[in-house]
């Protein structure tokens, strides 16, 4: 079982700054990045040899970690084929002034069709915390058969790049959202958001409500303040504290506890997915930037000024957020749908994705 520690970190798995302190017993990794790569790239080791590694990688978009070949299923597989990285110049104040980042999305437009919706506004999928858009990779081909979709690395997240020296703040995402807006998108689109995807959501229409026609919420975070654990971040709890979140027992258990059916959902691919963003470089100084900085701070105050019509869709089995937080919103937005997703937890685009494509385009007919 190797030598057995206890740590106690501050620990914001998937609460997105609700900020849980837990005490976790177990083995925690040295090296993040190192480990992460090992864990993830093993089935490839053991399973082909180095000629057969590359020319699995050379279907893949080259800035992809390597442990994108272990991916086993059509759907995961077709979705990693569509993503592409543009470089999005981000105006920053003093010392950058204007910085180019390059960023990771996939975008398509609906086939010709009966089915295609007259006049459908752009639909923009947003993440949640330390994930990335592969977890669209089945909501994602479902609504782009009515409606022009596109799903986004968020700044210091997914596939996007870090810059050095940037610290990552809501602000700063934020920003660089609104930019690839401008430069790519560049119309009023539907916002949809998972989770602290959804606070992310929240933040930018309240911002830029010239560039939001209505916005979608998926088992949102929302109401809180700056969290406590933020604080504490310093060095090296910081670096334990990702370490602990790279470590693959505790992100599968994570993962099992998203689920309303884990035995059915959480698999070795759903893993694979949820894990390959944390071989990008820096991806535990982004997140503790992040972190640091206090992640996203979003009050029942600044949710209720909330501008558009909003569709709630929430998991009757969401163990991560409760039904309460479900209930507050609905009883926040006054401009609002609200739909329980049966037999459902905290992630109904990968869960039910069938009946939650179909509740965002009834809402978007509304």
């Amino acid at each position: 079982m190797g030598r057995w520690m206890i740590h106690g970190l501050a620990h914001w798995v998937w609460t997105e700054f609700s900020f849980e302190v837990v005490i976790v017993q177990g083995d925690i990794n040295q090296n993040t990045n190192q480990e992460v790569n090992q864990e993830v790239h093993q089935d490839t080791n053991q399973e082909s040899g180095q000629g057969t590694h590359q020319e699995a990688m050379s279907e893949f978009p080259e800035f992809l970690p390597e442990a994108v070949a272990n991916l086993t299923e059509s759907e995961s597989i077709d979705f990693v084929r569509q993503i592409q990285r543009q470089t999005i110049q981000t105006s920053w104040p003093y010392p950058y002034s204007v910085l180019p980042i390059e960023t990771s999305f996939v975008t398509g437009q609906p086939p010709e069709s009966r089915d295609r919706l007259p006049d459908a506004p752009p639909i923009l999928l947003v993440h949640g915390f330390d994930s990335s858009l592969l977890e669209y990779r089945r909501l994602f081909p479902r609504l782009v058969q009515q409606s022009a979709t596109w799903a986004v690395d968020l700044l210091g997240f997914g596939f996007t790049d870090r810059p050095e020296k940037l610290e990552f703040t809501a602000e700063a995402i934020r920003t660089h959202l609104y930019c690839f807006w401008q430069q790519i998108i560049g119309r009023p689109m539907v916002l949809v958001g998972a989770s602290m995807g959804g606070a992310a959501v929240m933040d930018f229409a309240l911002s830029y409500p010239e560039a939001v026609q209505k916005v979608v919420l998926l088992d949102s975070a929302g109401f809180v303040g700056k969290p406590i654990a933020s604080r504490f971040l310093i060095p090296p709890l910081g670096q334990w504290a990702t370490q602990f979140l790279a470590n693959k027992k505790v992100r599968s258990g994570i993962g099992r506890k998203a689920y309303a059916d884990p035995d059915r959902c959480a698999t070795e691919e759903a893993y694979r997915c949820g894990a390959l963003h944390l071989g990008m470089p820096r991806w535990s100084e982004a997140l503790i930037s992040f972190t640091r900085n206090g992640g996203y701070t979003i009050t029942g105050d600044r949710i209720a000024q909330l501008p558009q019509e909003t569709l709630i869709l929430w998991g009757d089995r969401d163990q991560i957020l409760p039904k309460a937080t479900a209930q507050k919103f609905q009883a926040a937005l006054p401009k609002s749908q609200f739909i329980w997703v049966e037999n459902c937890g905290h992630v109904p685009h990968l869960e039910q994705p069938d009946r939650t494509a179909q509740a965002i385009q009834n809402f978007l007919e509304t």
